[in-house]
């Protein structure tokens, strides 16, 4: 058992991208799935698709490389833990690297980007960001 879902959810990913694999297969949960569906729609990641085959669902995440096989994905990470929550205002929501970081926030309005939540002028916890 994880204590951190979200962070082996992060790492999969990462190290994925690292081994250069085409998918990665994730424990199935309704968090990660929204997070997936995140990172597809900003572009890091080509796909994802649930599977049920076993008697636990898993979540494939289709990885995305450009032409030349890099990765586009250079830096996923955990910034709230459950250590340690980190939740920002959405006056310290400022674009991290010119805007070129993702940051995912869980708010009151369910799970979003940086962009999205300053545009709604909420804030929340930072789950994890991404360039």
């Amino acid at each position: 058992m994880h204590s951190d879902p979200i962070a082996d959810l992060l790492t999969r990913i990462r190290n994925g991208v690292h081994a250069h694999l085409d998918t990665v297969n994730v424990p199935h949960s309704n968090i990660k799935v929204e997070i997936v569906k995140i990172l597809e729609a900003e572009g890091y990641v080509t796909g994802h698709e649930i599977s049920t085959e076993s008697k636990f669902p898993i979540i494939k995440v289709h990885l995305r490389y450009d032409n030349k096989r890099k990765a586009l994905i250079n830096h996923i990470a955990r910034v709230s833990k459950p250590g340690l929550r980190v939740y920002k205002p959405v006056s310290d929501l400022r674009p991290i690297r010119s805007g070129l970081t993702t940051r995912i926030i869980s708010t009151s309005a369910g799970l979003m980007t940086d962009r999205e939540a300053r545009r709604r002028k909420i804030g929340g916890e930072v789950i994890c960001e991404v360039y």
